[in-house]
């Protein structure tokens, strides 16, 4: 593989202009498609497999004028001190707004009178509308949110507290900023890694080229492909961070070939082939991890993973091609001033020890004490994780400045926290010889459940063979005694059948978040499994070893599940909670853990790839292993640094979202790859290789054999170049040092 790369770096930057026009290109036909293509909606959401989801579905089929996936929202009126809603004047004004709200729109299903349907508290005190749509939250038009709004608004002027709640007014967080503020503090990084504007702006222009192109032909098909719009965010996300990554491990090795006195075409061969193989199983890594994410069953979770997949091949071939071709037209700009002045003069390599030589050469010399002080650490942050809940948040995690937070708590202290999550109990009575009666059964158990609060009567359709009822719990949607009343529900359903023949289907938001957080908290170890066996193969492959890949998978287990502690401890437990601007602590989001193993693992491996193949580059080359170990931190220690807080900046830029999903995802994230990258991989890795020496490079005979040799450390590059130079201006430099021992050494030093 090292001499296939090396011929394509070599190709793409003789032909820079060739393969700059190609990606421009490509980068205008998909801006095209994409402005041309209509707005995308939303994603079709469904939970295959799940009773939640037989109970919508069977809703759709026989209710088909209730909308079942409509959006919904409630305007929710406080008399004022002294009064009540009851009183004419405020009776008269929720009138006029229901009114005003039926006439608003006409995606409007249905607007409740809360005097006719019992949406009035005991002391009067508080009432609410409720709205129906017959589209889903993010096919509301502009117009419509207004109207709602605007409604909202009027009514306040009675001197009346008006706050919404629900689903309609919920739009897709804002991306821009943050992005912005993440390609800003990569700029600087870049900056102070290089030295050099050229060399820093390289890895930002191509991880924008290869963004450009992967959102926006996520953005051309999402409505032929059903595909959401959270997905070109997670897209993006992705594709900023491994496409940074990749260009700044190829450059970085550019550089260091050029400080040898190499030209810039062969510079660039042996960049490619070389840091572009690691580039290539790094890819390969976080693909895998993306396109996993298809074995949780979620169609929605599915089409992310596989276009944020996408959008990492492209950051892959953009790096084996555009970066090259980018580095012909910088030529030796890329080194900064002192750099060229330096750049092949005679005994001016760079010898000198820096930071991650000094650290490499300190493991080295405690190597039992630093793998008990990273190990301890982590294990000590990751004692929360035991605690974990999980969940989906509900408009109680909303920041307390929002109408819907307000809302939620108006309800809760008028009715009750339940009333903010009710349950919908659907009754199949077509097996049913009584279906009126078995209905009446349904609703009379379920009153005697603990932790119900009201059940209402049975609502069959026109055919007569279905029944709704709602059913409002005690606590609050997200809690974990909401969550005990859905199970006994479905306990009791299932005593109902055996006498009746009716089935009994709990659905509802509630219930379709209770059960998308079993199916996620279910997938996670086959999904765990999955991933990390692959990576295992793969990486075995890479560097023809058992113990080294098994050694990358624990050290990523152990970082991913400290991460979910600190979490659990923020989040759930509100520890420095005021901090990250947690206001409302809870069960932390159930898709979080899977995605943050997917997003982590593919970064963890990038940067255990990048770093340990230069360790295993040196040991093939010759080296002792403590010393192979010291040159694969001087060369990669500062890259894999500057990446991993790159990626830190990109993620902690989401912390300060209003949203506690993307603030805790933003969390998740940047602590991940913190653990990951400085505890893991610059301090576990090292002492774990150290304790090893040999035995870490070990491999049976038999399966060394078995697998293909894909010469990631260019072993057979180097022997090839060896041959065809003979020490001539055109192999390893000017200086006819290629052919002697001599040559042979400096080979093995880069």
């Amino acid at each position: 593989m090292a001499t296939f790369l090396y011929k394509l770096g070599r190709l793409a930057f003789r032909r820079r202009r060739y393969v700059a026009l190609i990606w421009v290109a490509l980068l205008a036909l998909a801006g095209f498609g994409a402005a041309s293509a209509s707005t995308a909606t939303s994603s079709s959401f469904s939970i295959p497999g799940t009773e939640a989801q037989r109970a919508f579905d069977l809703l759709e089929q026989r209710f088909p004028d209730v909308g079942a996936d409509g959006a919904t929202a409630r305007v929710v009126f406080k008399a004022p001190d002294g009064q009540k809603m009851t009183d004419p004047a405020n009776k008269a004004e929720v009138n006029r707004v229901a009114g005003e709200l039926k006439s608003g729109s006409d995606q409007i299903a249905s607007v409740t009178d809360p005097y006719t349907a019992g949406a009035v508290s005991e002391n009067g005190s508080t009432a609410y509308v409720s709205v129906s749509y017959k589209v889903n939250s993010m096919e509301l038009t502009d117009a419509t949110r207004t109207a709602l709004e605007d409604a909202g608004h009027t009514a306040q002027k009675s001197g009346m507290t008006v706050e919404i709640g629900g689903d309609a007014l919920q739009v897709m967080p804002e991306t821009g900023a943050t992005e912005i503020i993440g390609v800003a503090i990569a700029a600087v990084v870049l900056v102070i890694t290089f030295g050099s504007l050229i060399a820093a702006g390289l890895p930002l222009l191509t991880a924008l080229i290869g963004v450009g192109i992967g959102v926006s032909t996520i953005t051309a098909l999402a409505n032929v492909l059903d595909l959401g719009s959270t997905t070109s965010i997670l897209a993006m996300m992705i594709g900023l961070a491994v496409g940074i990554d990749y260009a700044l491990f190829i450059v970085s090795r550019y550089r260091a070939e050029l400080a040898e006195g190499r030209e810039g075409e062969e510079a660039a061969g042996r960049a490619v082939g070389t840091a572009g193989s690691a580039v290539v199983f790094a890819g390969l890594t976080v693909v895998i991890a993306l396109v996993g994410l298809a074995v949780v069953n979620i169609p929605m979770l599915s089409k992310m993973g596989f276009a944020a997949a996408g959008t990492v091949a492209i950051a892959v071939l953009i790096a084996l091609t555009l970066v090259p071709a980018m580095m012909g037209f910088a030529g030796k700009h890329v080194l900064g001033r002192k750099g060229r002045k330096a750049a092949g003069a005679p005994g001016r390599a760079e010898d000198k020890p820096n930071m991650g030589t000094r650290w490499a050469r300190f493991v080295l010399r405690k190597p039992v004490w630093v793998l008990l002080a990273g190990v301890i650490g982590l294990g000590v942050v990751a004692v929360p994780a035991a605690s974990l809940e999980m969940g989906l948040p509900d408009d109680g995690s909303q920041p307390t400045s929002t109408t819907q937070r307000r809302a939620y708590d108006l309800l809760s202290d008028g009715f009750g926290p339940g009333f903010n999550g009710p349950l919908m109990v659907v009754v199949d009575t077509v097996n049913s010889s009584d279906g009126k009666s078995a209905a009446k059964q349904v609703a009379d158990e379920i009153s005697g459940i603990p932790g119900v609060v009201a059940v209402s009567p049975a609502q069959f359709n026109k055919a007569g063979d279905t029944a709704m009822i709602t059913v409002v719990p005690k606590d609050r949607p997200s809690s974990t005694e909401t969550e005990n009343v859905v199970h006994a529900i479905r306990d009791t359903g299932k005593d109902i059948k055996s006498g009746t023949g009716a089935e009994v289907l709990v659905t509802g938001s509630t219930a379709m978040n209770i059960d998308f957080s079993q199916k996620m908290n279910d997938a996670l170890l086959p999904y765990l499994a999955l991933v990390v066996g692959l990576a295992f193969l793969l990486l075995m492959l890479v560097f023809r070893s058992v113990l080294v890949p098994l050694k990358a998978a624990l050290g990523f287990l152990l970082s991913v599940v400290a991460a979910l502690g600190a979490v659990v401890a923020v989040f759930q437990w509100g520890w420095l909670g005021s901090l990250f601007g947690v206001e409302q602590t809870g069960p932390i989001m159930s898709m979080m853990p899977i995605f943050m193993v997917g997003v982590v693992f593919g970064l963890a491996m990038d940067y255990e790839v990048f770093l340990v193949t230069r360790m295993r580059e040196a040991y093939v080359h010759g080296e002792k292993p403590g010393q192979a170990i010291v040159t694969g931190f001087r060369h990669g220690a500062r890259v894999v640094t500057a990446a991993a807080v790159i990626m830190m900046a990109v993620f902690a830029g989401f912390i300060g979202s209003s949203e506690q999903m993307v603030k805790m995802i933003g969390f998740s994230l940047a602590i991940a790859v913190f653990f990951d990258a400085f505890v893991v991989r610059m301090a576990i890795v090292p002492a774990v290789l150290a304790l090893l020496g040999k035995r870490a490079w070990w491999l049976p005979r038999r399966l060394d054999r078995l697998l293909p040799n894909v010469d990631v450390e260019g072993e057979g590059l180097r022997k090839q170049l060896g041959e065809t130079s003979g020490g001539g201006a055109d192999g390893l430099g000017g200086d006819g040092r290629g052919g002697d021992a001599e040559g042979e050494r400096e080979l093995t030093r880069v």
